[in-house]
């Protein structure tokens, strides 16, 4: 049975670094300006553009520190907003498509929360000194207290919950009940998932889904057997460490086998457990700084979004920000930095863009959503694999050797086309020679009926710091997808004279064309314009810096008067 975590593209969050705020809670000041938390809104335009459908948002809930140490499960960070800010910014995310989905954050708590603050005043007369793990009034803890009890991974900021203690778990569920109805969350990502104990990780599936059938549960996991955690019974899906680490691994040391180990290995021990798929996040090393090769970060974005699994991106990271963990303290400062849209440190436009495709090209073929997995060809620099679904093939070839590379192989289809370029590839006999540029990647596909991009009942072009315009019929989560990779914006006639379309002149989908001034572009779709239906070419600028254009159907495809000369106004080239 499908599920939407199939047609969505993750964009991760953490918000008190993503917000600015103090590293403390007892730093913020409250004064009285709108929550922070708001700033989310003014990103919707730049999430539908590269299109993203769902927000993982790392901790929001009040906390000491970094959010990881909650002090209270029912009120948000007093540094991010209110509780009804943060409905605001659920509201606008779903209003666009776009679905929500929270830290549960239920191993341990911090110092202040409440129960345990009761158990510090109280000591054995406390009503809450069964809620934490291993406590000893016959000890004390490396704070001082007159008791000991059990810290996470030996950090004593961070108190275990007894998870075995049924007050507890119906605080927990209390907390999920809240979330889903007042905010309508869509899923949790559960912190150190393989802490928690396998009855709780049982009941709250049981629980979740009694509330929403198609809730979504992901679970942190780093080793170990994924199918442990990832069952009909517990976690739905688990954070694949394995293929992240093989991913930038195999560019490091231009070796494609490491990961094509790992695909395989999982796919014969998992199955069809639908892998949380991600490139950095917030306690690792950004991609950027971690490549021995910036340039390989193209190909490393193919293989994720092409890889069996749900692709998540962290934020900045598909502008190419860098950031490395430091040590002491605030190790983990530059890999949560404060981003402004309008002042992105050292943007990489050509990253943006090949991610913002990526997710297109996924959520308008369903192989690559769901399809089966199958290895073509491996070599160490260059490797070729396909996903099938239903008939439909899906090609993915990537090439990191130090020149141009020719695949060859068998297909069923009489043409290819590239979704990544607009390259269209002749197919002789059943055999296709394809040749990728060095430290490229292709998406190749049937090309005598490429697929679209997704369908958008309205353009929506809304500049980043300005209210996002709401369509006539607001969508629910994942109803209808994602916006187009970049904003649309209209083309002018410049005062040629248009002469109308020859018999039989019709557009092709992914096609690449010229036009009669020079410059070459690479058709997107066909759109219908809101108001009259007309139907309006929508295609990519590549000669130079991207843009995505806009103009009449009957315009793109008519020949034009050229100081004499007749002559396509767009010609296509790879007919």
């Amino acid at each position: 049975m499908s599920h939407w975590i199939e047609q969505t593209n993750i964009y991760h969050i953490y918000p008190l670094g993503f917000c600015g705020c103090e590293k403390f809670r007892s730093e913020f000041s409250g004064n009285g300006e709108r929550g922070r938390i708001l700033k989310v809104i003014e990103w919707i335009p730049h999430l539908k553009k590269m299109n993203f459908n769902a927000v993982y948002f790392g901790p929001v809930f009040e906390s000491f520190e970094h959010g990881y140490d909650t002090t209270d499960y029912y009120t948000i960070d007093k540094r991010l907003g209110s509780n009804e800010d943060f409905a605001e910014v659920c509201a606008a995310l779903h209003k666009n498509g776009i679905r929500v989905i929270l830290d549960g954050v239920f191993n341990h708590v911090g110092r202040d929360h409440a129960a345990f603050k009761d158990l510090q005043q109280n000591g054995g007369n406390s009503r809450y000194k069964d809620w934490f793990a291993g406590v000893n009034f016959g000890g004390r803890s490396p704070y001082g207290d007159n008791f000991s009890y059990e810290g996470w991974n030996g950090h004593y900021n961070l108190v275990k919950l007894n998870l075995y203690n049924n007050e507890v778990v119906e605080h927990l569920f209390g907390a999920v009940k809240m979330w889903i109805e007042k905010w309508g969350i869509d899923g949790i990502r559960f912190d150190a998932a393989d802490c928690l104990t396998e009855d709780f990780i049982r009941r709250i599936h049981r629980f979740t889904r009694e509330l929403r059938p198609d809730f979504w549960l992901m679970g942190e996991i780093i080793h170990g057997q994924y199918n442990r955690w990832a069952n009909g019974d517990m976690f739905d899906c688990v954070t694949n460490y394995q293929c992240y680490k093989g991913i930038y691994s195999s560019h490091n040391d231009r070796n494609y086998f490491e990961i094509a180990h790992s695909i395989e290995y999982q796919h014969g021990q998992y199955g069809n457990i639908y892998m949380y798929n991600f490139l950095d996040n917030h306690d690792v090393v950004r991609l950027m700084s971690v490549l021995k090769n910036p340039d390989h970060a193209e190909c490393c974005y193919t293989m994720m979004y092409g890889m069996y699994g749900v692709p998540s991106v962290y934020y900045g990271s598909e502008f190419g920000i860098r950031g490395e963990k430091g040590r002491g303290e605030d190790a983990d400062r530059a890999i949560r930095p404060c981003l402004d849209l309008d002042d992105i440190p050292d943007m990489n436009d050509k990253l943006m863009l090949h991610i913002s495709e990526l997710g297109a090209i996924r959520l308008s073929l369903p192989a690559v959503q769901s399809g089966s997995y199958a290895k073509m060809e491996l070599k160490n620099q260059t490797f070729l694999f396909k996903r099938e679904l239903n008939g439909e093939i899906v090609y993915f070839a990537l090439n990191i050797s130090d020149g141009d590379y020719t695949f060859r192989f068998s297909t069923s289809y009489g043409k290819l086309a590239d979704r990544l370029s607009g390259r269209q590839f002749t197919v002789n006999g059943g055999n296709a020679e394809i040749t990728v540029p060095k430290n490229k990647s292709m998406i190749l596909v049937d090309g005598s009926a490429v697929q679209p991009v997704p369908e958008q009942k309205e353009i929506i072009s809304s500049p980043k710091n300005e209210p996002v315009k709401e369509a006539p019929e607001a969508v629910q989560p994942a109803a209808e997808p994602a916006a187009p990779a970049v904003p649309l914006v209209p083309d002018k006639n410049n005062g040629i004279r248009g002469l109308g379309v020859p018999e039989g002149r019709k557009i092709v989908i992914g096609g690449h064309y010229r036009h009669f001034k020079g410059g070459e572009y690479v058709v997107l779709n066909v759109a219908k314009d809101h108001e009259t239906c007309a139907e309006q070419a929508v295609y990519m600028q590549i000669h130079d810096k991207p843009m995505v254009w806009v103009r009449p159907l009957d315009m793109f495809l008519e020949d034009v008067d050229d100081h004499g000369n007749v002559k396509p106004r767009f010609e296509l080239l790879n007919d």
